[in-house]
């Protein structure tokens, strides 16, 4: 079979191999190709290899692509951001600067109430004018997949219309868009009072609702002090999984309640921020099937310290790294950016980095079976970096060396 295109004159590609999360010494174990060249059959790698094309892959028809000697690795998969939201919150910088504890700020009607306010004001069209320019940023910084999480409407009609901003920009743009419900993110103004009316209309309205008309693919809980204990998650979780949900919990940010536990004995998919992370969490997730999603970017934001990744990696627990992207905590969309805070404040290995914000991130998505790796089979979804090796990457900060994408084989140059 010949191929549709070749890419060729690759100086390094650099890749994780497989299709599941890793974990502790192999998660830094990656391939690392001289001179190498990437063949695609349209939206599908055919073959992968170094040094000259072997006879038979190229054909008359097939398009060559001159890499020009440039770094390739994995199209980048930012597994974890509030990605459709109302409004800014620069209005809290201040306060942040002055060290307002986070739940001050959420009592005092900031932090994500105020997003909620502004994003119950918007119209849908008017949040996907306001997101499709920064997924466009995003996949220019070599983002081919991307987690999208509710959150900011917390009522049925609210949060229906951040979803359905989610479908309408999946069919305008070409980040591959995963959606998930967090509708268990705060609880409303309208029912400070009545807690457990809210955790009805969530478990018994929102999430049917929200399944039945395909919006949604996960459920994520913020399971933390001030927002929803672990019983209160519990229930979610379970109502969730009873519709056929994947499951991930928001946890450990703010303080270790449970939230880790949890996660294995959910069988979610991913327990994410896990700042405040203790031996008991730590050894909970070595014995879970959930991969650590960590969050650099919200930890340097906030001036918090940093999730134990050291500890994880030394248990075994896959860890991938996302932005946070959101509003208030982490008004940051470049997920190298996070990837370098990553490599710098979790001392991870660039390698160990790469399957971070790759395959590990594509497991905690469910999709580490096509995306995440360059090999035979997977989706073509690669970035072409103006760097000459991985170092370059995490050593230039704050730089967006991307030159290109390859998104299901189509080649976007910048």
């Amino acid at each position: 079979m010949n191929a549709t295109a070749i890419l060729h004159n690759i100086g390094l590609l650099a890749t994780p191999i497989g299709s599941c999360a890793k974990g502790g010494q192999e998660q830094g174990r990656i391939a690392l190709i001289k001179n190498a060249y990437l063949a695609m059959d349209g939206p599908t790698i055919l073959a992968v290899g170094g040094g000259d094309i072997p006879e038979g892959i190229a054909g008359p028809q097939t398009e060559r692509i001159d890499a020009g000697g440039a770094l390739l690795t994995p199209g980048l998969v930012d597994c974890h951001t509030h990605l459709v939201f109302g409004g800014w919150r620069q209005h809290e910088l201040a306060l942040k600067l002055q060290g307002v504890p986070y739940l001050d700020i959420l009592k005092n009607g900031g932090g994500i109430l105020s997003t909620v306010r502004a994003t119950r004001a918007s119209t849908l069209d008017a949040l996907v004018q306001k997101t499709l320019p920064i997924l466009q940023a995003m996949f220019r910084g070599g983002v081919t997949c991307c987690e999208a999480k509710s959150g900011y409407g917390l009522s049925l009609s609210q949060e229906r219309k951040q979803l359905l901003a989610v479908r309408r920009l999946k069919e305008c743009q070409p980040v591959e868009l995963v959606s998930t419900f967090l509708g268990a993110h705060a609880f409303p103004e309208e029912f400070e009072g009545d807690h457990e009316g809210y955790l009805r209309l969530l478990i018994e309205e929102m999430l049917p609702a929200f399944a039945q008309e395909g919006l949604i693919e996960f459920c994520d809980v913020f399971c933390d002090e001030g927002v929803f204990s672990a019983e209160q998650s519990r229930r979610i979780l379970r109502a969730a999984s009873a519709l056929g949900l994947g499951l991930k919990l928001h946890t450990d940010e703010l303080r270790s309640i449970g939230g880790a536990q949890l996660a294995k004995e959910a069988g979610a998919i991913s327990a994410e921020h896990l700042i405040c992370l203790n031996e008991e969490g730590i050894d909970a997730l070595a014995h879970s099937h959930a991969v650590a999603v960590l969050l650099p970017s919200t930890s340097f934001y906030l001036d918090k310290p940093f999730a134990p990744a050291q500890r994880l990696c030394a248990e075994n627990v896959p860890v991938a790294v996302a932005t946070d992207f959101n509003p208030g905590s982490s008004p940051n969309h470049s997920l190298l950016l996070s990837m370098q805070f990553a490599c710098y404040k979790y001392k991870m290995a660039p390698e160990a980095v790469l399957t971070a914000s790759t395959l590990n991130a594509a497991a905690a998505l469910n999709r580490a079976g096509r995306l995440g790796t360059l090999e035979v089979g997977k989706e073509a979804n690669a970035v072409l970096w103006d760097a000459p090796d991985l170092d370059y990457l995490f050593y230039r900060l704050g730089n967006n060396p991307a030159k290109a994408v390859l998104r299901r084989g189509v080649f976007y140059g910048f």
